[in-house]
């Protein structure tokens, strides 16, 4: 199978060595010629997965209409503020892959619309069917090295998830399929809140009662808005939702739990983003979720007060302190 990977970050290095290594033709897509140029010349991100080798035989190139050339699935691994831009060039290239796989986890900020949405916005000619999304617990660093990992792809067509399914399994890399492609999403993309929020209570020297806690009420957080949103509730006991938020909560390569650390040291979030190589999904998606669910009238108080402080220079002890004397009341 012929695949393409818009994206030349960690994730999308690693899925290129895993699908390689299931013998699909591969190419990647980097936007920046520079990048793209010392990856295919080096076949290694120093910076991002040092170690991890790039076979010679993956194409990597910085003209999109070249990587994309004779592609049948198509996989977006570039950040979530960057999918529609990517879509929209896309577009204007005239592809015609069959399937096009979201990898990207975040709400667009503003219209607040999922990465699948974004994608149909722009490239109109594609059919609902034919966007699917994968997700779970699956840091690149992991991946790239082989330690099995269990993801889900999810589409609003089975068949259509079932032949993801099959085209990216692999012995180290179980896939499951679903078709409740609001929930997989949903639940991949506000579980980086909860991370940062997780990784404040690390920084302010909180204990595992505190991490068991905020991993327990933000995953009631996540399944108010998915019911709302009407989503399967199921969904988010399942690897998008419990198994994505615990991995990212607690995990060393969780880049949405190192911001939150930073901050309960006591750093501003604009001198944390400064010193980072790569993007932390979170923040933005901290501001899509929290104009999200001030609109569909949901309660999100992990979700509020993160948003607080990160964008209103909220002190974090003040905003644990707001957390744990709100009002009293039942827990389910």
């Amino acid at each position: 199978m012929n695949i393409c990977i818009l994206g030349g970050g960690s994730w999308g290095i690693a899925l290129a060595v895993l699908l390689h290594g299931k013998e699909h033709n591969i190419k990647i897509w980097e936007f920046f010629p520079e990048e793209a140029e010392q990856l295919k010349t080096k076949r290694e991100s120093m910076s991002r997965l040092p170690g991890v080798i790039i076979p010679d035989d993956i194409d990597i190139s910085s003209d999109l209409k070249t990587a994309t050339e004779s592609a049948e699935v198509v996989c977006f691994v570039v950040p979530s503020h960057t999918v529609r831009s990517t879509a929209r060039e896309l577009k204007k290239i005239g592809i015609e892959a069959s399937l096009y796989v979201n990898c990207a986890k975040g709400i667009e900020n503003k219209t607040l619309k999922r990465m699948s949405e974004v994608i149909l916005d722009e490239i109109d000619s594609l059919q609902p069917e034919q966007v699917l999304t994968l997700s779970g617990p699956s840091h690149a660093e992991e991946v790239a090295r082989g330690l099995p990992t269990s993801v889900v792809v999810a589409g609003i067509s089975g068949k259509n998830a079932i032949m993801v399914q099959s085209a990216f399994n692999s012995e180290r890399f179980r896939v499951y399929s679903s078709t409740d492609l609001v929930g997989v999403e949903l639940g991949g993309s506000v579980k980086n809140i909860i991370a940062i929020a997780s990784g404040i209570c690390q920084g302010l020297g909180f204990g595992d009662n505190t991490s068991g806690a905020l991993i327990t009420r933000g995953l009631a957080e996540i399944v108010r808005l998915g019911e709302r949103m009407k989503a399967d509730p199921m969904t988010f006991a399942g690897l998008s939702g419990l198994g994505d938020l615990v991995t990212t909560c607690l995990s060393r390569h969780s880049r949405n739990r190192h911001v939150g650390e930073q901050i309960g040291r006591g750093l501003k979030l604009q001198e944390i983003l400064q010193q980072m190589t790569m993007v932390a999904e979170g923040v933005k998606t901290t501001e899509s979720v929290f104009d999200l669910a001030k609109k569909e009238r949901i309660d999100m108080p992990i979700t509020n007060e993160v948003y607080r402080i990160l964008f209103e220079n909220k002190e974090p002890q003040i905003a644990v302190r707001d957390l744990m004397t709100r009002d009293l009341k039942a827990e389910i």
